[in-house]
């Protein structure tokens, strides 16, 4: 019998870095690389379960440290990943661009190892139980001031400050489940999300995850993170992009005031002005479906037990003074830990450095950890964004000790230092685009 003959493997085709850096989407072709090997995104961002854009603000990079922080079943998005595979860097090729810090990226990798080991990507779901039942009871108590007190103003305004804290503590909650942080499994960690965010707060899941995965891929990067958008037409933010803004002699708003305006635009309106409105407009365009009946049936909830309490003109008064409350409370607390940091276009540097620029804690407390639902730990959510939030404070030491060795400045301050600095931020930057703009 003739000898079998071998099975020959194609030989794998080899790129460069500046191979791949040329496709970063500017024109059609988007290719990224995880573990030195490099996909062909094109086609995929319009599929991909996180939203095209997320994945697309890595195209020309690599992406292996967002990879891995993003994915909680890891093993079977890499057998997903095969049809997309078209070669690897070349031998000669350094694992990362040089704008990245080597030594950095091999010592957090251990760090995430260590973490691994450690059991702090373990939730403790007694914790998020008993988290869950303190935001229904305090929206039974709300609805149960109206029903005793009756609808005068002191129990009216009881009311809302008690419906305030619950959407606030619900938002904070829904943010666990988003990011895959509460339970082993997509599946359920999507189900309870759309519960949380759909039916107690009446937004939909997928708009959240559309928006608060780009700002965790690419924190406080002009055009990349979402959540600096304000920035020029509301706000001159950062200290580069600022002056930019005033050497290109753009004026959208006073922004030398803005540290004075961001009290009337900022914390009051975002919820009731703008997300309150944008999220139909999200869920229709984009055809959300399954969203938009989480959302109505929290409409349809809070119209039946209110509206025979208070008459509808009531319900609409309580509303919008709950979204008035929660927007403050929110605005605050999420801005504290970004506004303040460094702002600038996408540098394309490593995964730590990219988070720490961009983030800053504020002190543990046990209220201050209530109050802004753990995010005071920004620096650790940012890093290991699936880290339960009640691991964040064990973790912290071992960040603290990988900065301290690499020279990287880790800010933690007290609570209304951090609201104080927003304001300061903001002053600060106003000011470096008035001269731009009238003096370069």
């Amino acid at each position: 019998m003739d000898p079998q003959t071998p099975t020959r493997t194609p030989t794998p085709r080899y790129f460069t870095w500046d191979e791949v850096a040329q496709r970063s989407g500017r024109e059609k072709e988007r290719w990224l690389v995880i573990d030195r090997k490099v996909y062909n995104i094109s086609e995929f961002t319009r599929r991909h379960p996180g939203g095209s854009r997320v994945i697309s603000h890595y195209a020309g990079q690599d992406a292996t440290d967002p990879f891995v922080a993003f994915h909680i079943n890891k093993g079977l998005v890499r057998k997903y990943m095969n049809s997309l595979l078209i070669g690897e860097l070349s031998p000669e090729q350094p694992s990362f661009e040089p704008t990245k810090n080597k030594e950095l990226i091999y010592e957090f990798r251990e760090l995430q190892a260590t973490v691994e080991r450690m059991g702090l990507m373990k939730a403790n779901h007694v914790f998020f139980l008993l988290y869950l039942l303190h935001i229904l009871l305090l929206d039974v108590a709300a609805w149960l001031t109206l029903w005793v007190f009756g609808t005068s103003f002191v129990p009216f305004l009881l009311c809302a400050v008690l419906l305030s804290t619950a959407q606030a503590q619900a938002g904070w909650l829904q943010h666990d489940l988003g990011h895959l942080s509460v339970f082993s499994t997509s599946t359920w960690n999507h189900l309870l999300h759309h519960f949380v965010i759909g039916h107690l707060k009446g937004a939909p899941a997928s708009w959240w995850n559309h928006l608060h995965f780009q700002h965790h891929a690419k924190p406080n990067c002009f055009r990349k993170d979402p959540d600096i958008n304000m920035h020029p037409f509301f706000f001159a933010l950062g200290k580069i992009l600022s002056v930019e803004l005033g050497r290109q002699k753009k004026k959208y708003m006073p922004y030398n005031h803005q540290h004075k305006y961001f009290f009337l635009i900022g914390p009051p309106a975002l919820l009731p002005l703008y997300f309150q409105w944008y999220i139909f407009y999200f869920v229709f365009q984009r055809k959300k479906w399954v969203d938009l009946a989480w959302m109505i049936s929290f409409y349809a909830r809070i119209s039946l037990t209110y509206v025979p309490l208070l008459g509808l003109k009531g319900l609409l008064g309580l509303f919008f003074m709950v979204r008035f409350l929660e927007s403050n409370w929110f605005v605050w607390v999420t801005q504290m830990n970004h506004i303040p940091m460094h702002i600038d276009h996408d540098r394309n540097m490593d995964w730590v450095s990219t988070q720490l620029q961009a983030t800053c804690n504020v002190h543990k407390s046990a209220f201050n950890d209530w109050f802004s639902g753990h995010l005071n730990f920004q620096i650790e959510h940012h890093l290991f964004p699936m880290m339960p939030r009640h691991n964040y404070h064990k973790v912290a030491p071992l960040v603290q000790s990988l900065c301290a060795k690499h020279g990287i400045e880790y800010q933690s301050k007290p609570l209304f230092s951090a609201f104080a600095d927003i304001i300061y931020s903001l002053k600060e930057s106003g000011q470096l685009w008035l001269d731009a703009y009238l003096h370069q």
